[in-house]
């Protein structure tokens, strides 16, 4: 009897706070693999010029710093709540791309597409090593079409928005859900509208619904795709 191997690169696509990075970090722990959130890569650059001054609306300069910044993403060094290091110049500026200035901004820099082209060819260069669990909004369409196995995690935008509110007042924030709910909705629109890699399902993923599944039952049932 052949053995079947686990697929070697899981792409998981999907709209913002959909559930993906929860579901591709448990899987890869299950498999053993590397976790790998694309959106580290724009967090990255996005903090980067924020630092330097640089404005990003400028997008000639943003897109000359993601052409010439090499962004290193590796396992997790310390236990500190981290999932993966983000690394520039060896520098570790994981806890600097989860500040709030980031995610005021990142969704601008992001939609830039010599920001997109060149962040791409760095997430490609990682996902070709295999035995990688990627995570984004266009992994299954643009950086790595020829995954083994795409998933495209979906959700509506007031369960996304539920979700989001719940995490952020577990954590004693002051947020209101309505404030929140348009965020994920402009969010959307700028995902799903950019010229270059639209966020949206490709052709041959395997779309789940999780509006009505708990994070471990997207995960078992995927799980179960992967064996």
């Amino acid at each position: 009897m052949t053995k079947t191997h686990p697929p070697s690169i899981i792409a998981i696509d999907g709209p913002a706070a959909s559930g993906k990075s929860t579901l591709g970090l448990k899987l890869a722990q299950a498999l053993g693999y590397l976790f790998f959130d694309t959106g580290v890569m724009y967090r990255a650059i996005t903090w980067l010029a924020l630092d330097r001054d640089i404005d990003v609306r400028d997008e000639a300069q943003i897109t000359a710093l993601a052409e010439g910044t090499p962004i290193d993403v590796a396992p997790a060094s310390r236990s500190d709540g981290r999932v993966c290091d983000v690394l520039v110049g060896g520098k570790d500026i994981t806890w600097e791309t989860r500040l709030p200035i980031v995610d005021a901004n990142v969704s601008v820099v992001s939609a830039y597409p010599g920001v997109r082209a060149a962040l791409s060819k760095q997430q490609r260069r990682i996902g070709q090593r295999g035995r990688v669990v990627m995570v984004g909004r266009d992994i299954g369409t643009v950086v790595l079409p020829e995954a083994d196995l795409k998933i495209y995690l979906d959700a509506s935008a007031e369960e996304r928005a539920r979700r989001r509110y719940n995490e952020l007042i577990a954590r004693g924030a002051n947020v209101k859900y309505e404030d929140i709910l348009a965020k994920v909705i402009e969010r959307d629109r700028i995902d799903s509208t950019r010229d270059v890699a639209p966020l949206k399902a490709a052709p041959d993923a395997i779309i789940i619904d999780s509006d009505k599944m708990s994070i471990d039952e997207v995960f078992e049932k995927v799980l179960a795709l992967c064996k």
